[in-house]
């Protein structure tokens, strides 16, 4: 999960945690970039409005990977400026902030 926003962050964690799912949690693009990179068995979770490196550039990076994750976009931004955000490009799920566990979960 790619997400700076500590509090979003944990919350995810924890939920995710509680119905098994293991979590690497990244506070910006940059420090995501510097693991191995995830496989077509993962799932990405990542932040559009991140500082520095954007989640658009997460989204770009992780679609030119051989084994491609599931990728899970969210944003608490209004749909018009994800539309700007986004431009052209595509996530599996998209997703507004505040998250819904139940819709989350669904896309899993």
């Amino acid at each position: 999960m790619v997400e700076d926003d500590p509090g979003v962050s944990d919350a995810l964690a924890l939920l995710l945690a509680s119905i098994g799912h293991e979590t690497a949690t990244y506070p910006d693009a940059e420090s995501f970039f510097e693991v191995n990179p995830p496989g077509d068995r993962d799932t990405v979770i990542v932040d559009l409005g991140l500082p520095g490196l954007t989640g658009i550039q997460v989204i770009r990076w992780v679609k030119r990977l051989k084994h491609q994750p599931r990728v899970i976009a969210i944003s608490g931004q209004s749909s018009r400026a994800i539309d700007r955000l986004l431009d052209g490009e595509t996530a599996d799920v998209l997703l507004r902030k505040p998250l819904q566990e139940e819709t989350l979960l669904r896309h899993l």
